[in-house]
C-alpha cells in the first residue's frame, strides 16, 4: 500500500470525547491509518479506534523529551530563558501535539527502514 505522507488531521482529544470526535474525524476524511503510542491505556483506545480504522502502534518511549526538545527548535528560547540550559528549560504549555508529531515521524522511519 502506499502512503502519500500527508498529515491531513492533528488534533488534541479530550479523553472523553475521544470515541465520537475520532468517529466524525472518519467519517469526514479518508482516513487510512491512526498512529498510536503505545504507552499506558492505549490498548483501549486501541480497540476502539480498531471500529474506525486501521491502527499502527509506535513505541512512545522518550516522546515527551525529544518533543520538549523539538518544542524549542520550533520555538527557540527568548529573553532570560534562553540563558538557562537547555535541560532546565520547560515549554510553557502541553506538548501533545508535538509528541503527536514525533510519532508519525517515528511511524514514517520505520516504513521507510523496511
Amino acid at each position: 500500500m502506499g502512503i502519500d505522507r500527508k498529515l491531513w488531521l492533528q488534533e488534541i482529544i479530550p479523553t472523553p470525547e475521544t470515541p465520537r470526535r475520532v468517529q466524525e474525524i472518519c467519517a469526514q476524511y479518508p482516513i487510512s491509518l491512526v498512529v498510536l503510542g503505545n504507552g499506558t491505556g492505549s490498548k483501549v483506545w486501541q480497540e476502539e479506534l480498531l471500529k474506525q480504522t486501521r491502527v499502527v502502534i509506535v513505541d512512545e518511549k522518550f516522546t515527551t523529551l525529544e518533543a520538549r526538545q523539538r518544542y524549542w527548535e520550533l520555538y527557540p528560547p527568548k529573553g532570560i530563558v534562553k540563558l538557562l540550559p537547555p535541560k532546565l528549560r520547560l515549554p510553557p504549555r502541553p506538548l501533545d501535539d508535538i509528541v503527536a508529531i514525533v510519532l508519525i515521524e517515528r511511524y514514517l522511519k520505520q516504513l521507510i527502514a523496511s
